[in-house]
């Protein structure tokens, strides 16, 4: 696997930024506190369960499926939420795979083409976030190498564990500023794996 560069740490998203991306209706933030959980070892076999689903509904249209996130992570606390990177050959051509997934019961959430052309979906419930990439994408290879960085680092997980609690308390209705307040640390980490 080819390493991607670090990426840059950027400020909280503003709440135009957050609506800009937002598809549809849904909310641009959190209606409950953000809640770090201990590791659930059910997390692997739901993300078993939703790859399932996933290759059911696109077959060959699916380039790569990963569990990522920090649920991908044994022993790792987290949100109750199932991240997956799903790669498609073009992630900006929706009508060749959202309608599948859709029917599957994913609904479009998030339009970011500036950023990857980055796509994501979530189930009814928003117990998963299926993020979608185009190929050789720079930060579907920064998940895997963190995700695996960290299975592979103890120290390297506790620490980001603590980093995500301080973030849930010090930001609990703001998931833009929960996830600026991990950038340091995340980026860190990845800097310890390989990243320049």
């Amino acid at each position: 696997m080819r390493l991607p560069p670090l990426p840059v740490a950027a400020p909280a998203l503003t709440p135009e930024q957050m609506a800009r991306r937002a598809v549809g209706d849904r909310p641009t933030e959190v209606s409950q506190p953000i809640t770090v959980s201990e590791y659930d070892p059910e997390w692997p076999a739901r993300f078993a369960r939703e790859e399932d689903r996933i290759r059911a509904a696109l077959g060959d249209r699916v380039l790569a499926l990963d569990h990522v996130g920090s649920t991908a992570v044994p022993g790792l606390p987290a949100k109750d939420r199932v991240d997956i990177d799903l790669i498609v050959a073009d992630p900006a051509d929706e009508d060749a795979y959202v309608p599948a997934l859709t029917a599957a019961g994913y609904r479009l959430a998030t339009r970011e083409p500036d950023w990857y052309e980055h796509r994501a979906l979530w189930t009814a419930t928003h117990d998963v976030n299926l993020h979608v990439f185009g190929p050789d994408c720079d930060e579907h290879l920064r998940h895997l190498i963190f995700r695996d960085h960290l299975r592979a680092h103890p120290a390297d997980r506790d620490r980001y564990a603590g980093v995500k609690r301080r973030a849930a308390a010090d930001h609990p209705m703001s998931m833009a500023g929960y996830v600026a307040a991990k950038a340091a640390v995340v980026i860190a980490i990845l800097r310890r794996a390989g990243l320049v």
